[in-house]
């Protein structure tokens, strides 16, 4: 609102008072001057209440707009740039935490959020299975036929499980969602094209995955003007404040995760009260597989983490979550818990 288009909120220099006809000191219709003294501070009051109404609305905006928080303080981060969650935005914004002034910026047309964004010296080592799908062979692979296997076991393909994921996040339609380990975009992408959300957040550890998921975003042309976010970040460090998030998929990607037990207590962190996780991944075994087939697929140290239903769900429930719920066939799962 422009202080200068309402004559009730300009300067009192600036106002233009009518003219009142003189009245004799005798006349019983001079008005008093108590009433004048009032009509006088009734002005400035008026017009402090709406620049600091406006202000306020302001700044409440400003905080609502920026859904990224410092990895390892967890504070919002200040933004220095073009407002809004799309890509070309955030290309163009700068990123720091107002607690421990570290500063984020985006690379390659994603945004780093790891804790070593922007270390020149220190490198980490991490599992093989996850520097597997940070090969650029593996992200350029996963949706040309590494995926397509997945129905081997089970999964029953990528529009029947967006479809299954949709109705567990009926009650955070309009809300925002974040894709945990979404590799190259594959549901990322179908959560922005379906109008459903506010924003969609395409969260994933691998460079090159991310690099594979803005190649298939420029490809298409439905998704230029679309809310959707390519950020890099550790599923065990995600970078949003405390119940900030409606809704997180992890597609295919729970086995995969160096410490599910870490993850899912982050993502029961960030999701607002209410909110929804939906996960899904390969079974170890299931409830109909033979017993003497189950000590050749027990866990090992260097392989994926594959879980039991029962595994599963604890871990959910113990991390806070509730309303647990499941579908299975063969080894696939898809299931589904919420913040209370």
């Amino acid at each position: 609102m422009s202080l200068t288009t309402s004559p009730l909120l300009r300067p009192l220099h600036q106002l233009q008072f009518l003219k009142c006809p003189r009245f004799s000191s005798k006349s019983h219709l001079r008005p008093r001057r108590r009433l004048h003294f009032l009509t006088q501070r009734t002005i400035p009051a008026i017009s402090a209440v709406a620049v600091e109404s406006e202000l306020r609305t302001q700044q409440d905006q400003s905080i609502e707009a920026d859904v990224f928080a410092c990895p390892i303080c967890y504070e919002p981060l200040i933004r220095k740039g073009s407002p809004g969650l799309n890509l070309s935005a955030i290309y163009r914004s700068g990123f720091m935490c107002k607690r421990c002034k570290k500063s984020y910026s985006s690379k390659d047309r994603y945004l780093d959020l790891t804790v070593t964004a922007g270390l020149k010296d220190y490198t980490e080592i991490q599992p093989a299975r996850t520097e597997l799908f940070r090969s650029p062979l593996v992200s350029f692979l996963y949706e040309r036929g590494w995926r397509q296997n997945f129905r081997q076991s089970g999964f029953p393909g990528p529009d029947e499980e967006f479809k299954m994921a949709q109705e567990y996040f009926e009650s955070a339609k309009g809300g925002l969602v974040v894709d945990v380990s979404c590799g190259s975009g594959l549901f990322s992408r179908k959560f922005a094209k379906s109008g459903t959300y506010s924003g969609v957040v395409a969260l994933d550890f691998s460079e090159n995955m991310l690099r594979q998921c803005y190649d298939f975003i420029k490809k298409d042309d439905t998704l230029s003007t679309t809310n959707i976010a390519l950020v890099r970040a550790d599923v065990s460090r995600l970078p949003f404040a405390s119940g900030s998030v409606d809704a997180v998929h992890a597609g295919a990607a729970l086995h995969c995760w160096p410490s599910p037990s870490n993850a899912v207590a982050e993502i029961t962190r960030i999701l607002k009260s209410g909110g929804v996780f939906v996960g899904s991944t390969f079974l170890r075994y299931s409830s109909s597989t033979p017993w003497f087939i189950r000590p050749f697929r027990e866990r090992t140290p260097q392989g994926y983490g594959y879980l039991t239903e029962e595994e599963i769900k604890d871990l959910c429930t113990s991390c806070g979550l509730t309303n647990y719920s499941s579908k299975i066939q063969q080894a696939f799962i898809m299931f589904t818990a919420q913040k209370p």
